[in-house]
């Protein structure tokens, strides 16, 4: 490997995005939907890189979006004009996935076997994004060297997560593309920067998993294991010590894993104890052993969802099952800065993938009847009552397969994607989707606290201070502090996405919180985040910091162990 790139990098606070971003959208008041630019690219992929920058990755094939003169498969949308410019992708980031380092380096994963000439085998592909601070993204560059800095092994399919030393886990996957189930599975663990001397580790349970074991959903937990689901099974994970601990299967036989898309996310975690809990929402329960060419596009998607409290405690009571006001395939889980996870996207029937299974729609769609609807649920309510949808708009853009969400800087959603066929398709019912798309919360069009002087960078288990304005309509009865790493959007799965709540104390004079940093590298894993302030249900913008020391992976532990 002659040139990585993983440098510390300390950030620079970027104020007023809140303004400069109402100029270019209507806002009306309650929830409401804008559509606002296009994608340039299919957006497959989408990560937040900067206060102002977001990633779409596609794959290298027929987008419109032009650069050096052949169809671009990557580029960056700026969050403040809703623009997209193209941006340089040597290998084809298809159905790749990634996440941010200790460092602040976005590093994207894995990919396929290209069908234009103008693009690398991604199967190993290594993509390197650091931190640019240029609010355009002019300066900014990605960088790879497919000869010298590659994965151990090919994978298309894969999944990544930040771990606590502040390195990529990166699980399972696929080497090529077969017709529907994963027949060709890669049954194995990396790292990058790699450890184990760059062998990859065999897991037992990516072997039990197929053929539904793409894109295995997979959380950092607070006492640094890792859990991890797939088809209907689910584990912890040593990284320590390579050991599997199998849990309790998913109630009811539903299976969550692509190409049985459901979605999964680790609650809040919050003080004084970090308790985790997983929720795992919508996939199907048809069995993984019927041929592909037996399953329907109008077989109704699971509207179940299962959570689990991963303690000895919790793991002896086992899931708790609850549901959606309907069935969905493909759904994408959010955390909202208050707490609350919104459940957008997705279809109400059939499966993930394309052009595999029976009354394929358009000619491609494994997927029908688009939930056009998000439901917002609430972790604190009582069971039964946490999903709800009472005031939450309507969209007319279905979006099915390949689609993205994530929460911006701003405070409200950016969803964009869909494309169930193998490159641009138009003319057919649901075509290749570049309209782009801000799902607005309510306080979007109200006065907001506003944060400043925030630090660039915040240590372990330490106070620091942040300066606030607070509106004088808020009365602040009740203040939450997010710290968030948003996370990497791919086929219905928010990889490395995280919300912490922080201890805070306001200043008599209401001009700033006393806020307390995470314990530790555990509770949240070393990287670049936002922090957000919600005032009676009033959210700031975010405000971007570095957590932990900004050195490159693997760093030491930081902070202190919390007890249990």
């Amino acid at each position: 490997m002659r040139r990585i790139l993983l440098f510390p990098v300390l950030f620079t606070t970027v104020f007023g995005l809140a303004t400069s971003h109402a100029t270019n959208l209507k806002y009306t008041s309650g929830w409401n939907f804008v559509q606002n630019g296009t994608s340039g690219i299919l957006a497959l992929e989408a990560i937040v890189v900067s206060p102002t920058l977001a990633i779409f990755f596609d794959r290298a094939t027929n987008d419109p979006m032009q650069m050096n003169g052949h169809p671009a498969w990557g580029a960056l949308w700026n969050l403040e004009t809703n623009t997209a410019t193209p941006l340089d992708v040597v290998t084809d980031s298809f159905c790749a996935s990634g996440a941010m380092l200790s460092n602040g380096s976005m590093v994207s994963v894995g990919g396929h076997t290209p069908v234009i000439d103008d693009a690398a085998d991604g199967r190993m592909g290594i993509r390197i994004f650091e931190p640019c601070d240029d609010p355009s993204g002019s300066k900014c560059k990605l960088f790879e060297d497919p000869a010298n800095l590659h994965l151990a092994e090919t994978r298309w399919y894969p999944t990544s997560i930040r771990i606590p030393d502040g390195s990529l886990m990166i699980i399972g996957g696929i080497h090529a593309r077969t017709p529907f189930y994963n027949t060709d599975p890669v049954n194995s663990i990396e790292f990058f920067p790699p450890k184990d001397g760059g062998v990859p580790r065999p897991s037992e349970f990516l072997e039990r998993t197929v053929p539904v074991n793409l894109f295995p959903r997979a959380f950092a937990l607070p006492d640094g294991k890792v859990f991890m689901v797939a088809n209907n099974q689910s584990i912890l994970y040593d990284i320590e010590t390579g050991t599997e601990t199998r849990l309790p299967d998913i109630p009811n036989g539903v299976r969550v894993t692509n190409p049985f898309d459901g979605s999964a996310i680790l609650l809040p975690l919050s003080p004084p104890t970090y308790t985790p809990e997983v929720l795992i929402c919508g996939g199907t329960n048809s069995s993984d052993q019927i041929p592909a060419a037996e399953l329907d596009s109008q077989f109704p998607a699971s509207d179940q969802c299962s959570r689990i409290e991963l303690t000895p405690e919790g793991i002896e009571r086992g899931w708790t099952v609850e549901h959606m006001l309907e069935g969905r395939m493909m759904p994408e889980l959010l955390h909202l800065p208050n707490g609350k996870v919104l459940i957008v996207n997705g279809a109400q029937t059939g499966f993930a993938a394309f052009a595999g299974v029976k009354n394929a729609v358009g000619g491609a769609s494994n997927a029908d009847n688009p939930a056009f609807t998000p439901s917002l649920y609430a972790p604190w309510a009582p069971l039964g009552q946490r999903v709800s949808n009472v005031g939450m708009p309507t969209s007319d853009i279905p979006r099915l397969y390949h689609s993205v969400a994530t929460l911006t800087p701003q405070g409200n959603i950016l969803i964009a994607g869909s494309n169930p066929h193998p490159q641009v398709v138009n003319e057919t019912k649901y075509p290749t989707e570049f309209r782009v798309e801000y799902l607005n919360p309510p306080y979007m069009n109200s006065a907001r606290p506003t944060l400043h002087d925030v630090p660039s960078q915040i240590e372990f288990n330490k106070n620091f201070t942040i300066g606030v304005d607070i509106p004088t309509t808020i009365p602040v009865s009740s203040i939450k502090v997010a710290l968030m790493d948003l996370g990497f959007s791919t086929h219905a799965f928010h990889s490395s996405a995280r919300l912490v709540f922080l201890e805070a104390n306001p200043s008599q004079d209401r001009k700033s919180l006393i806020v307390k940093s995470p314990p530790n590298n555990r509770i949240y894993p070393p990287g670049p985040g936002f922090i957000y302030v919600t005032m009676d249900d009033v959210t700031s913008s975010g405000v971007r910091v570095m957590v932990g020391n900004g050195l490159s992976p693997p760093v030491e532990d930081q902070g202190i162990r919390v007890p249990r």
